[in-house]
């Protein structure tokens, strides 16, 4: 497994090892003990998956509020994305800064979005799968997003796409200046 930082402090991109023959392909996606030699003390309790029919689609930016904030390690396993994290912790010195790598089932690769982020992906093919693992349960009481397209965020998302295919929630979340928020950076 290769981890490779980000210009977002705590947002990790995995590279798993891939292991090919004739036959095809093996990797493993998650290691307990891998992420804990790297430092990385992460106890998943939930994997998700979710089914995008259309090229364009954006789903985020999402995230839960305390105490039922979630780490994500999230991955493509079909077709590919455009994956986003913004840093939402207030006081952090990135705080409203973004990352955006592509993730496909092609590139293996996979973000680690730690808690106190927002995140979201837009699909850059069609039908596309999304699977990810997260470290605390679904929880709709604390379920919160902001937009994706904040002015104070200027996420610069694949351009060939517009306008992009939304959910009626996505289109109604808070700007980040507005939304509900209870990460302070530092705890």
């Amino acid at each position: 497994m290769n981890i490779i930082e980000t210009s977002l402090p705590g947002v990790k991109i995995i590279e798993p090892k891939v292991y090919g023959d004739y036959r095809g392909w093996f990797m493993e996606t998650y290691s307990h003990a891998l992420f804990q030699e790297a430092g990385l003390e992460i106890s998943f309790v939930q994997d998700n998956q979710s089914f995008s029919i259309a090229k364009g689609t954006i789903r985020g930016m999402h995230y839960q509020l305390k105490p039922k904030a979630q780490t994500k390690l999230v991955r493509c396993t079909n077709g590919a994305i455009f994956d986003v994290a913004v840093d939402i912790r207030k006081g952090s010195p990135s705080y409203g800064k973004w990352v955006g790598i592509e993730l496909s089932a092609k590139n293996k690769r996979q973000l680690l979005i730690p808690k106190g982020f927002a995140h979201g992906f837009m699909t850059l093919t069609d039908n596309v799968d999304v699977q990810y693992k997260a470290d605390e349960f679904y929880s709709p009481e604390c379920d919160c997003g902001i937009l994706w397209n904040d002015p104070q965020i200027r996420i610069v998302w694949p351009n060939n796409i517009t306008p992009p295919i939304l959910s009626v929630k996505d289109k109604h979340t808070s700007f980040l200046s507005d939304a509900k928020n209870n990460f302070i950076y530092g705890e």
